[in-house]
């Protein structure tokens, strides 16, 4: 159920409060600006409103909070900060309690088991099969739980908080574990001692490398020097670990009471196990690059759909795409065919894909397993809207061709069917006979807040998801939520 939200002032780029939302299939009439898609109300419809719940679906309520309680709770203490602190601030926990139970010295080792355990946790997150657990675990509540707790859990997409949050760690953690085998080094030269610190430094190196490339403005500006970076750069890393944890062995067996025999004391360390499971989830990812067959579906000058048929493709899953896989990847949403099969949709909007779109391939390579994305999440809720701008609309079939979430459709394009084909513009006017697909060529670019909105209250949805380009998810994600109402897009590291 809605809630009832106080009236204020509405979206900065949308027009007066009260105003309407004006659809041309209800007006027959169509705007050319963003002010233009609302009218203001007369005196016998403001009279009379139509209402849904008790609100007026044509009046954009105020968002709530301050400017500054706003930005808190949706922009600054996102989900994705949030895993990133927690695990942080654990893991800050976790040092403290080290230098407290050894008296100011912690032992290289322990420092060493707990690098490489946050380093696990930031490799099992990037790991196909361990996110799609995470997502079917988190999504398979029943709806009768509260509708506070499923808003949550659909936070599953910011997973990247426990990658990125766990990755940071591990780099600080090793810069103190290197700090700590040159103090041993220092006091204890040998050769395994000499070969333990110079691999250690050339990690330190390697992980800052990844950690000052993960920047997010850098990733936006040089997104292809991060992919390269991140693949060398870690791959690296990782073969020096194994070199290291070999070396770092025979310089730290020989100190126990005991010595045990160099495998018995790897054996025995959290630090081999935790490797070994970091080394499986890389290798087990690039064992699966194949290259596929790919039938083109030429659209139109602006988009093409690529067609595969060597396997069956549920709904709610992506892949990434390449023609040159050691340099860069491109990851899409998968849409289930109804003869068999599936596809993916692309639309001009970089270097690549407008050679994809002009170049048709023949053949691409894939790589990976099939993962689930932030469209999964809207099983959580009984009734959902769907906004999707240009080929946006992509991702949004393959949860159209599931049909489990009864749901309401926003769609604004330019010429949408001259663009993306009769056969796109029949799915979605299937899943939805009343979908409101807005021509941008005709009709101008629509107030996405205020339409969203009314159809939210129309439908009496629980959630909004959306797919488009990022200052507009931004702007419609903000604009539902500080409404009350849960709204979901894509994150840059979802």
């Amino acid at each position: 159920m809605l809630p009832t939200l106080p009236y204020e002032d509405v979206e900065k780029s949308a027009v007066e409060p009260h105003a309407l939302v004006a659809l041309e299939s209800e007006t027959g009439t169509s705007g050319n600006s963003s002010n233009d898609s609302l009218k203001e109300p007369d005196e016998k419809e403001s009279s009379q409103p139509e209402l849904f719940n008790g609100v007026d679906p044509n009046v954009v309520p105020d968002k709530e909070g301050t400017k500054v309680t706003r930005y808190l709770k949706h922009n600054f203490l996102s989900t994705y900060r949030k895993i990133f602190t927690v695990i942080f601030f654990a893991n800050l926990a976790a040092f403290i309690a080290f230098v407290v139970k050894n008296k100011g010295a912690p032992p290289a080792p322990q420092i060493g088991s707990a690098a490489s355990a946050n380093l696990m946790v930031a490799i099992l997150f990037r790991q196909e099969n361990f996110v799609n657990l995470v997502y079917e675990i988190l999504c398979c509540v029943p709806h009768s739980l509260p509708l506070s707790i499923r808003r949550r859990l659909a936070k599953a997409f910011h997973y990247g908080g426990a990658h990125s949050g766990a990755g940071t760690a591990a780099v600080v953690w090793y810069i103190m574990y290197t700090a700590a085998i040159t103090r041993d080094f220092l006091h204890n030269r040998s050769p395994a001692a000499t070969a333990n610190l110079a691999t250690s430094y050339v990690l330190v190196t390697m992980f800052c490398f990844i950690l000052a490339s993960a920047y997010p403005r850098f990733r936006v500006l040089f997104h292809d020097y991060f992919e390269a970076i991140h693949r060398y750069a870690g791959w690296t890393a990782l073969t020096t670990f194994w070199i290291h944890t070999i070396f770092a062995g025979h310089q730290y067996r020989v100190l126990e009471a005991n010595p045990p025999s160099l495998g018995r004391y790897l054996v025995t360390s959290p630090n081999f196990w935790t490797l070994c499971i970091s080394t499986c989830c890389t290798l087990l990812s690039w064992s699966r690059l194949r290259r596929r067959d790919v039938y083109p579906e030429i659209l139109s000058d602006h988009a093409i759909r690529l067609h595969f048929k060597y396997k069956n493709m549920p709904p709610f899953y992506g892949l990434k795409v390449s023609d040159k896989p050691l340099l860069e990847w491109h990851a899409f949403a998968t849409i289930p065919n109804e003869d068999g099969g599936f596809s993916i949709v692309v639309s001009s909007a970089g270097d690549w894909t407008r050679k994809v779109i002009s170049e048709p391939p023949k053949k691409l390579w894939i790589r990976g397993y099939p993962l689930h994305g932030l469209l999964y999440t809207s099983k959580l809720f009984k009734k959902i809207i769907v906004v999707a701008t240009g080929s946006g609309i992509g991702p949004c079939l393959s949860l159209m061709y599931a049909d489990i979430t009864p749901r309401r459709i926003l769609w604004s394009t330019p010429n949408p069917e001259k663009t993306y084909g009769p056969k796109i513009m029949n799915a979605v006017l299937k899943a939805d006979p009343q979908a409101v697909i807005w021509n941008t060529r005709t009709q101008g670019r629509p107030d996405m807040v205020a339409i969203t909105y009314k159809l939210v209250v129309e439908a009496q949805a629980e959630a909004v998801f959306i797919i488009s380009n990022p200052k507009l998810t931004k702007k419609v994600v903000y604009g539902m939520q500080t409404r009350g109402i849960a709204a979901y897009g894509a994150i840059f590291d979802s």
